[in-house]
């Protein structure tokens, strides 16, 4: 596949290789500038925050808005509340993914196609519309001001495009590897776990960071469900350095940072599975 790339991207005129590279160095520009520039103000003094001057590393930089955060702020509390909130999303999104994708792709039931559909017309309505039933089911059963009663409706959000992506995943692998293990004697369940799992490393990898970033970022939702401070995620956090009538732009911008770098790091160190979970699963064959 690289080769008929490599060949057709030989075949094209230098003018339109020219246009090519110059959108793709246009938007990357557009989407790395305000990186950039967040992370300037994170390393300015205070009495150089709103500065004119387009260095990206001013020339009195100081990291005291991270020692800010990190020492004087509970930033590590919001940290360790993002990590369970997104590892609890992530394990159990994945699981249950995983399996409901499987009982869609291999078996055909009474509903499965309303079902599939009910799962995409779920994608379409915005998080708001659920937030009033939501406060009084998790109310009810005391999920409330609690990082479980959190982690449930992320979950909830998540399922409905892990199931679509890993179901068309499964679609390609081929049905005859099951056969062969059933053969040998394994289980259906068996060979799900023996044979299919490893073989869709690439579209759990995908689901887990989907489902992690959901539990990582998202505001609405904590802000209704979590009212306790030291219940609070990076997002609840990161809005309390907001004042009333003034913001601490330095912490805020290095809270910012420390925010995003763990999920660089996630997205790099499982950007091997990106391609192929993302592609594989759109094509059946």
């Amino acid at each position: 596949m690289r080769r008929s790339v490599y060949r057709r991207a030989q075949g094209d005129s230098p003018v339109k290789l020219f246009f090519i590279y110059a959108v793709l160095i246009v938007f990357t520009i557009i989407a790395v500038y305000p990186i950039v520039n967040v992370f300037s103000v994170s390393l300015r003094p205070n009495n150089r925050l709103y500065s004119t001057s387009l260095a990206i590393i001013p020339d009195d930089a100081t990291l005291q808005a991270y020692k800010s955060v990190l020492f004087e702020k509970p930033f590590l509390l919001w940290l360790k509340n993002s990590l369970i909130v997104s590892l609890v999303t992530s394990v159990i999104g994945v699981g249950l993914a995983s399996t409901a994708a499987y009982a869609f792709s291999r078996f055909r039931f009474r509903g499965h196609r309303a079902g599939m559909t009910l799962f995409l017309v779920a994608q379409m309505f915005p998080i708001p519309m659920f937030l009033l039933p939501l406060y009084i089911l998790l109310g009810r059963y005391g999920l409330t001001d609690t990082l479980l009663g959190l982690a449930v409706p992320y979950v909830a959000l998540t399922l409905p495009f892990s199931i679509w992506m890993l179901k068309g995943y499964y679609d390609t692998i081929p049905r005859e590897l099951e056969e062969s293990a059933s053969i040998d004697g394994a289980s259906p369940l068996s060979a799900f776990y023996r044979v299919i799992l490893p073989l869709s490393l690439p579209a759990l990898a995908i689901t887990g960071l989907f489902s992690f970033m959901t539990g990582w970022s998202e505001y609405i939702v904590a802000r209704v469900v979590l009212t306790q401070p030291d219940l609070f995620t990076l997002p609840l956090g990161l809005v309390n350095l907001q004042g009333q009538f003034s913001t601490e732009w330095g912490n805020y911008s290095a809270a910012a940072m420390l925010i995003m770098a763990p999920v660089m790091v996630l997205f790099l160190s499982m950007s091997r599975f990106l391609i192929s979970g993302l592609t594989l699963g759109s094509v059946k064959g």
